[in-house]
C-alpha cells in the first residue's frame, strides 16, 4: 500500500481551488512532479486535459487522487480556456476537454474535418455569482431583465442611478469572464439573448482572481463570476439576488442543484437562469488506451464528491448514472 498524499490540499489558509489551479497552471507539472509514491496499479501512460478555467480545479483534483492510486500514469491539465481548449481538442492534441458550455457547431465541424469522434459528459454544476462589493448597500436584487439592460452591447446604463433614481450617481465599473471563456458566451447568451451581445466596456479577463479584485477594489462595481469564486471571498464580496421567474435566489448548493431536480423532488426555488452544468468531452479513440478509459470511469465515480470538495456542485445520481451507461456504450466500440 503507498503512504498518504505527500500534498496536503484540505481547506485551511489556502484553499483546495487555490491549490489546483496553481499546480494545474503550469500543466499540472508541479503536482505531477510530487507524486512519486503511492500505489502502482499496472497502469500506465500519459493522459492530456485542456479547456476550461473554470473546471480545470474538479479535473485537477480527479487526477491527482487517480494518480495517487495509480502512480505510473502521468496526467497533464491546463487551463487555456473553453474555446482556446475546443480548437486543441478537436485538433485531436487532447485526450479530455474541460468545458464550461456545449461544444459549438464551429468546433463540431473542426472535429469532424480531422476526424474526431467524442463524448460528452455531465460532471458537475455551477453557478454564476453576481458579486458586488460589500459597501453596496443599494443593489440587493436584479431582474433578469435588469442585468440585461446594464450588460447588453449599446447599454445607456451608466451609472447605478440610470437603473434606479434612488441610487448613487456613480458610474458602474463592470467585470467579467472574456471571450475566450464558456462562461462568458452562457453569461451573455442567458443574460442579453445573445453570445457575445455586451457592453464594448467591460473589463473581461481569463482569470477570475482578476473580476474578484476588480469588484473587491470598488464599491461601485458589478461582476460575473463562478459562484465558487464567490464562496473563497465571501468575506470580500457580497452577491445580488436575481428573480428567477417566481422569487429571487441566490447561488448556494441547494438552488443551484435544484436546477438539475425535477419540480416535484425540488425543496428550494433553483438559481436560474444562472445555474449550469459543466462538461467533460472525451477523444472517443483514446478509450483503446487502458489507462484512459479507467480515468474517464474514475472522473465520474469520484466527481460528486470532489465538485463539492473544490467549490463546485453535485449533479444528481441519475445524472451520473446515465453518463456511465454513455460511457460503457462508447467503450465498447473500441476494446
Amino acid at each position: 500500500m503507498g503512504k498518504e498524499p505527500i500534498m496536503d490540499l484540505a481547506d485551511g489558509g489556502v484553499s483546495r481551488r487555490r491549490v489546483l489551479l496553481g499546480t494545474a497552471g503550469t500543466g499540472f507539472g508541479g503536482l505531477a512532479g510530487c507524486l512519486t509514491r503511492g500505489e502502482d496499479s499496472g497502469l500506465e501512460g500519459e493522459i492530456v486535459i485542456d479547456g476550461s478555467n473554470t473546471l480545470l480545479p474538479n479535473s485537477a483534483l480527479v487526477a491527482e487522487l487517480f494518480m495517487w492510486e495509480n502512480n505510473q500514469v502521468r496526467i497533464s491539465v491546463s487551463g487555456s480556456g473553453t474555446g482556446a481548449g475546443f480548437q486543441q481538442f478537436c485538433r485531436g492534441e487532447a485526450d479530455l476537454q474541460n468545458a464550461s458550455r456545449r461544444i459549438g457547431d464551429g468546433e463540431r465541424t473542426l472535429c469532424e474535418g480531422n476526424g474526431v469522434d467524442w463524448l460528452e459528459l455531465e460532471v458537475v454544476m455551477d453557478g454564476i455569482a453576481i458579486i458586488k462589493h460589500p459597501d453596496n448597500t443599494w443593489c440587493d436584487q436584479l431582474t433578469v431583465d435588469e442585468l440585461g439592460q446594464m450588460w447588453e452591447r449599446g447599454s445607456d446604463v451608466e451609472t447605478w442611478a440610470d437603473l434606479d433614481d434612488d441610487w448613487p450617481g456613480e458610474e458602474i465599473s463592470f467585470y467579467g469572464r472574456d471571450a475566450a471563456s464558456g462562461t462568458y458566451d452562457y453569461f451573455t447568451e442567458q443574460i442579453t439573448g445573445a453570445v457575445g451581445n455586451i457592453r464594448n466596456d467591460f473589463s473581461g479577463s481569463p482569470d477570475t482572481n482578476n473580476i474578484v479584485r476588480g469588484v473587491r477594489g470598488n464599491e461601485h462595481a458589478i461582476g460575473f463570476a463562478g459562484a465558487g469564486y464567490y464562496e473563497e471571498n465571501e468575506d470580500d464580496l457580497e452577491v445580488v439576488e436575481i428573480y428567477n421567474g417566481d422569487e429571487y435566489a441566490s447561488p448556494s448548493p441547494e438552488t443551484i442543484e435544484a436546477s438539475e431536480q425535477a419540480p416535484e423532488d425540488r425543496t428550494v426555488e433553483p438559481y436560474e437562469p444562472l445555474s449550469r452544468p459543466l462538461y467533460l468531452y472525451v477523444r472517443e479513440d483514446a478509450l483503446e488506451r487502458p489507462a484512459f478509459r479507467e480515468f474517464v470511469r474514475f472522473y465520474l465515480e469520484t466527481t460528486q464528491e470532489t465538485a463539492r470538495d473544490v467549490g463546485f456542485y453535485a449533479v444528481p445520481d441519475e445524472t451520473i448514472e446515465e453518463q456511465r451507461e454513455r460511457l460503457e456504450d462508447a467503450i465498447e466500440r473500441y476494446v
